[in-house]
C-alpha cells in the first residue's frame, strides 16, 4: 500500500486554536504543507522539521499559483509518494474550491482524504456576539458567496428567494457590498433591515462595523473595511453590543511585540494573545550549538563525580538533555545528583524529564540561588553548571566564594537575529506598536542593536516597555529604554498581570 495521499484540511476562520484535533494531527505527519492565505501561518509550528512547507495564497487577487497549478502542484508532490497536507482557510468544502482539488485528485487516482474546518460563516460572528440563529428573530441561514465566478454570463444566485430567510452571511463580498445591498433592496428586503461585517475574524485584527441594509455600504467605506471580510445581514445582528465578548477583552486594540526567541514565545504568545491583543514576534536572538560540546560531554561522563546540578534556564535545560541522549545516557544518570533551578518554567522544564528539582528559589534571578545554597553546606562540593554562553558570572562567582567547587559548561549560546528588519522599523516608525516585551538581558541588548541610535528615542517614544524581572530591566535602563512595567513574578504569567495593571485592567 502506497503512503501518498492529500489531507484537504480545513485550518480554520484565523484563530490557530479553532484547528480541529485531526487537522493538527494530520500537519504533523505530513511531509510537505501547501497553505493558503488565510490559514493562520501559526498552524506552521505543527509541522515536522523535515517538512517542505509551501505558500500559494493569493491576497487582493494577486495569485502565487493559479488554481490549476495548484492542483496539479498536489498531485506532483503526493505522487512522489509524499503525505501532503493542503492548508485551506475554513472549510474547504464552503466557497473554498476543495470540491475541485478532491476532483483533480480523483482523476490522478490519488488518495484524499477531507477534514472539514470552523468555517468563517459561523466562527466570526461567534466571535462578534452575533449567533446566526436565535428563537426570537430567525431560523432558517443561508450562506452565500459575494463573490461569483466571473466567468458565468449570468448570476446563479436567487435574490428573490434570500429575501425570505432570516440571516444572510456573504464570504468573499466586501468589494461587492453595494451591489449585494442593490439587489436586496431591488427584491424588495426592507431597508431598515439590520447588517454587520466583520473583518479579519477571531483573530485580534478583528473589527466589526454595523448598520443597515441602507447604510451599511456607506459605514464599511468609511471604516476602511477591506477583504478578508465577511457580510451579515438580518435582525439577529441586533445582539452584537449585547453578546459582545471577543473585542472586549482586556488588551483587544493593542499591538505588542514580543522579542523572545521564536521556540519560547508560544506560551507568551498565546496569553496574550487570550487577553486580546495582536502579538508581532520578532525573535531578537536565536538559540544556537554550543561552540564546543567536549567540556560537556567529559562532564556528562562523569556526572557521578559532581553534588549539585543548577539549571538557571529552560535553554539550559534542554541544551543540557538533548546532549545527555546523544551519549546514549537518560534521566537515570542524574540520580545522585541534587538539582537547583532559577524559575518555575525551568524546574517545570527538567520535571518534563522525570526530575524534580531540589531548590526552586522564590524569585527566579541568580541572587535567589545563591541565598537558598546559603542554607546548605557546599563547601567543597562539586557544581555543575550548564548554561549559555553569554550568561551573568555573578552565580559562580558567589558558589566559589562558598567554598563550592564550580564547573561552568557552556551547554548553548544566542546569536542575534536580524530577519526582517525593515518591517520592525516600519512598525515602528508608523506608530503601530504599543507594547515591547523584553524577557531577559539579551533581548533587550540584541534589540536596541538593531535601532540606529540617532532614531533610537523617537522610534520608541509613547511605547510601554515591559520587563520579567529587575536583571533585565536594569540592562534595558543602561541602554536608555524607560521601562515602565516590570514583572513582580518574574514569569510569563506575572508580565501578563503587570502588562494588565498598567493598561489599569484587572485580571
Amino acid at each position: 500500500m502506497s503512503d501518498k495521499k492529500v489531507y484537504l484540511i480545513g485550518a480554520g476562520p484565523g484563530d490557530p486554536e479553532l484547528i480541529t484535533v485531526k487537522g493538527k494531527q494530520s500537519i504533523k505527519k505530513a511531509d510537505i504543507i501547501i497553505y493558503d492565505y488565510l490559514a493562520s501561518s501559526e498552524l506552521l509550528q505543527y509541522a515536522s522539521e523535515t517538512a517542505e512547507i509551501i505558500y500559494v495564497g493569493k491576497k487582493g487577487g494577486a495569485h502565487t499559483l493559479s488554481q490549476n497549478k495548484i492542483n496539479k502542484l498536489l498531485i506532483q508532490k503526493a505522487k512522489q509518494n509524499n503525505i501532503v497536507a493542503r492548508l485551506k482557510g475554513g472549510d474547504p468544502f464552503i466557497f473554498g474550491r476543495g470540491g475541485e482539488e478532491a476532483e483533480e485528485l480523483k482523476k490522478a487516482g490519488i488518495d484524499f482524504e477531507i477534514i472539514p474546518g470552523v468555517t468563517s460563516a459561523i466562527a466570526a460572528p461567534a466571535y462578534a456576539g452575533i449567533p446566526l440563529s436565535h428563537r426570537k428573530f430567525t431560523s432558517t441561514i443561508a450562506f452565500i458567496t459575494g463573490h461569483e465566478n466571473p466567468e458565468k454570463e449570468t448570476t446563479s444566485i436567487n435574490w428573490a428567494a434570500l429575501t425570505k430567510i432570516g440571516t444572510l452571511v456573504f464570504l468573499m463580498g466586501v468589494k461587492n457590498l453595494p451591489n449585494i445591498v442593490k439587489q436586496l433592496k431591488n427584491n424588495q428586503m426592507n431597508s431598515e433591515t439590520p447588517a454587520a461585517v466583520i473583518r479579519w475574524g477571531t483573530t485580534p485584527k478583528q473589527k466589526t462595523v454595523t448598520g443597515t441594509l441602507d447604510t451599511i455600504a456607506q459605514n464599511v467605506k468609511k471604516a476602511g473595511i477591506k477583504a478578508p471580510a465577511i457580510i451579515l445581514i438580518g435582525k439577529v445582528a441586533t445582539l452584537k453590543d449585547t453578546l459582545n465578548w471577543y473585542e472586549k477583552r482586556p488588551l483587544f486594540g493593542k499591538t505588542v511585540l514580543v522579542t523572545r526567541a521564536r521556540h519560547q514565545a508560544s506560551e507568551l504568545v498565546k496569553k496574550l494573545n487570550r487577553l486580546g491583543a495582536l502579538c508581532v514576534q520578532y525573535p531578537t536572538i536565536q538559540i544556537m550549538p554550543a561552540p564546543d560540546y567536549k567540556p560537556l560531554d567529559t562532564a556528562l561522563e562523569k556526572l557521578n563525580s559532581y553534588q549539585w546540578i543548577i539549571f538557571t534556564s529552560v535553554n539550559g535545560v534542554t541544551s543540557f538533555f538533548e546532549r545527555l541522549f546523544k551519549q546514549k545516557l537518560d534521566s537515570r544518570a542524574l540520580g545522585g545528583l541534587n538539582t537547583a533551578s532559577i524559575g518555575p518554567a525551568t524546574a517545570e522544564k527538567l520535571k518534563n524529564y522525570g526530575i524534580k528539582s531540589d531548590i526552586i528559589p522564590k524569585s527566579y534571578v541568580a541572587e535567589s540561588i545563591i541565598e537558598a545554597f546559603s542554607h546548605y553546606n557546599i563547601k567543597d562540593k562539586k557544581i555543575l553548571l550548564p548554561r549559555a554562553k553569554e550568561a551573568r558570572t555573578i552565580l559562580p562567582e558567589q558558589l566559589k566564594k562558598m567554598g563550592a567547587i564550580v564547573q561552568e559548561i557552556i551547554s548553548y549560546k544566542t546569536e542575534p537575529s536580524k530577519k526582517n528588519i525593515n518591517e520592525l522599523i516600519a512598525m515602528l516608525e508608523n506608530k503601530k506598536i504599543n507594547i515591547i516585551t523584553f524577557t531577559s538581558s539579551s533581548t533587550v541588548k540584541n534589540f536596541k542593536a538593531l535601532i540606529q541610535e540617532e532614531k533610537f528615542d523617537e522610534l520608541t517614544k509613547n511605547i510601554k516597555i515591559a520587563s520579567i524581572g529587575p536583571v533585565t530591566t536594569e540592562t534595558a535602563k543602561k541602554l536608555g529604554f524607560k521601562v515602565s512595567i516590570e514583572a513582580k513574578k518574574f514569569t510569563i504569567d506575572g508580565l501578563c498581570q503587570e502588562i494588565l495593571k498598567a493598561e489599569n485592567i484587572k485580571d
